[in-house]
């Protein structure tokens, strides 16, 4: 009875394993699939030439200059395209990466390889594409946009999917055999306390060392 009805259970436990692997496998390819689709978006926005700003744009390598120029100079709908753009631009960071690294200490490697990137492309900017140029408001804004998208939506999906991913398929366990208890009804008289059995070791004493009578 026990080996038929491992069987069933063996097989259910393996598809359960399967299925999971395979829901990994698929949304690491999603998330893989959209951070490469992301990147390319991002390759284009940033990169492309603008030759026609080349005159007006320049560095800025001083934090909050690039956004006091938004507050100052710009009307509110302008400035909230822009400074917005740059959040927005970053949020992918913040969803896609804490599902892609480790689990340990996932909002710091996010952080860490978030600036990398954007100063990569901040830096390429001011190097190579015309009408372009390194800003430290942007990498700001991206990093921000990457912390904000992180704790609304990163944080709960990368930790259900690393939950997934390290929860180990338990197998059912076998029911342990009860071993039948000696009940004192079958011998038909009831177990000696130890009191009993030491009064009843000290009358035998005591009766061995009277001396009989003649």
């Amino acid at each position: 009875m026990d080996a038929a009805a491992a069987g069933p259970q063996r097989d259910t436990t393996r598809r359960r394993g399967w299925g999971r692997l395979l829901l990994r496998v698929t949304i690491l390819v999603l998330a893989f699939v959209a951070m490469v689709g992301f990147s390319v978006v991002l390759a284009k926005v940033t990169l492309t030439p603008s030759p026609a700003s080349e005159d007006l744009v320049k560095s800025n390598l001083h934090p909050g200059r690039s956004l006091r120029q938004y507050a100052e100079d710009y009307t509110f709908l302008a400035a909230c395209k822009q400074a917005g753009g740059n959040l927005l631009l970053g949020m992918p960071f913040g969803i896609l990466l804490p599902i892609l690294v480790p689990r340990r200490l996932r909002m710091l490697r996010m952080f860490v390889l978030t600036v990398i990137v954007i100063v990569l492309v901040e830096l390429v900017q001011g190097a190579v594409v015309a009408g372009r140029a390194f800003d430290v408001d942007d990498v700001i804004l991206n990093t921000a946009g990457a912390l904000l998208a992180y704790l609304l939506v990163g944080r709960r999906l990368s930790h259900r999917y690393h939950v997934l991913a390290e929860k180990p398929v338990r197998t059912p366990a076998r029911p342990a055999a009860r071993r039948p208890k000696a009940s004192a009804r079958r011998t038909g008289r009831r177990p000696a306390s130890a009191w009993k059995r030491l009064r009843h070791g000290v009358r035998r004493r005591a009766a061995r060392g009277r001396p009989r009578k003649r």
